[in-house]
Formats: C-alpha cells, structure tokens, sequence
C-alpha cells in the first residue's frame, strides 16, 4: 500500500500548475512533434530542436529512433546519430569476433594490458630476423581487418568506440592512428657502428586498453631498508648483512 501510494505520488500528481509533467527536461516543442509519432508513426524534427536533443527524447520514451521514424531537415544531424548508432553495434560485432580473442590470448599469457594495431587484408608483415624494428612493436598484436582498417578512420567512430570500452569496463584507453612498420626497406652499414636498418612505414589505427585492477599499486615499489650505522660504504652493504643489519 505505502509503494502504490509513493509511485501515486510521483507519477499521477500534477504540480503547482495543475500540470502533470511526463517528461520533465523536454521541451514542448520537442514534445509536441514526439506526439506525432503516436497518431502517424512519423516525428518530423522541429527546425528548432537540434537532432540531439530529439534523439535524447526518443531515448527517454523509449521510442524507435530511425530513417523510418524520424523525419529531419537537418540530414547531416540526423545522419550523423544513426552513424553512432551503427558505430556502436558495428564495434560491439568487431569486440566479439575479433579483439576479444586477441584480449583473451594476453590474459591467458599473464598480461593485463593490450596493444592492438589494425591492419588491412593486404599488408604483409617480413620483419628481418637478425635486424628487427627497435620501436618495441613486437609486443604489439596485429588484427588484419579492412573493414576494422576503415570503420577507425573516422575520428568519430573512434570516439564511439572508446566510450563502448569505457562502458564495458576497461581502463586507460587510447585509439588512435600511428605508424608501423611493414618489412624492412634497406640497411645502412657503417665501420664501427651498428648497421642502421630502414622499415617501410604504413599509418594504421591502434588500440591500447588495459584491464589491471591494481594499476598504481603495481607501479610502487614499497620497501624500506634499515642499514647498519657502522657501515658507511654501498660496497660493503652489498657483502652478506652482519647481525646488526636489518632489511624489511
């Protein structure tokens, strides 16, 4: 009795206008053109609503937000929010199929974090053996996708794509396009000095993301060392600790 009579009291209790406010935050411009959706299935945004603020509206009353559905002057607004829609379902299919299992084999190996670098279908990867990158690349993991290669391109999806892995509780994220290297170009030889080896660079998106719970902690080295008052010389500190010594 008490819960019915709260949500009584919440929902079904006009203000001090006698109005009963259904969606408190909306507009009722924004509101008037949502009541067309009821009577014809079509909202045709108002010129003076932005997409946004529509798309929000829909969201909160739960109604299908689409080509279908809305109707908009604005084209690039409204196409701009079914493109993030469709980021956000394209990535979670790109999540599952294709960086997960990569995720998956660094957690299976002890790692907590993940360097992914997209490649298209094409590119080939013949690092030389004796003289391979000095970029650190070879911790890097390699997904060859051209639609992955493509959908990164656009800042935008990018953008969308970090906010799903936010979402889905990952942490220290960053994408982005960097070089790679591709195969090894030519090597330069000088007397008396390491051979200088050139890398056919190619600018390809990368994701960098970590799971690790603990990530300041591990980062800390906490210690203290108590040495002797009678020893004076590191040398001698190194030599095995006599009985006044003491290591914590």
């Amino acid at each position: 009795m008490m819960f019915s009579s709260s949500l009584e009291h919440n929902f079904t209790r006009p203000n001090e206008r006698g109005e009963y406010e259904v969606a408190k935050g909306i507009s009722s411009t924004c509101f008037r053109a949502i009541l067309d959706y009821f009577k014809n299935g079509v909202i045709r945004c108002p010129p003076s609503v932005s997409v946004p603020e529509l798309r929000e509206a829909c969201d909160y009353l739960l109604i299908p937000f689409d080509a279908s559905t809305v109707k908009c002057q604005n084209l690039r607004g409204l196409l701009h929010e079914l493109s993030n829609e469709g980021a956000r379902v394209q990535f979670d299919i790109f999540i599952e199929e294709l960086i997960m299992p990569v995720m998956v084999t660094c957690g299976q190996r002890g790692d907590r974090e993940c360097h992914i670098v997209v490649l298209t279908d094409d590119d080939v990867v013949d690092w030389d053996e004796e003289y391979p990158p000095q970029m650190g690349e070879e911790f890097s993991q390699i997904i060859y996708s051209t639609t992955m290669y493509r959908f990164f391109k656009y800042i935008e999806n990018r953008d969308v794509a970090k906010q799903v892995l936010k979402e889905r509780g990952l942490k220290k994220i960053r994408l982005g396009i960097e070089g790679f290297p591709t195969y090894k170009e030519k090597i330069k030889k000088r007397p008396g000095s390491r051979p200088e080896v050139i890398y056919n660079y190619v600018q390809r998106p990368f994701i960098r993301m970590s799971w690790e719970k603990e990530e300041n902690k591990s980062r800390h080295v906490d210690f203290q060392c108590v040495k002797s008052k009678s020893i004076t010389n590191l040398a001698e500190a190194a030599v095995d600790p006599g009985p006044d010594q003491v290591a914590v």
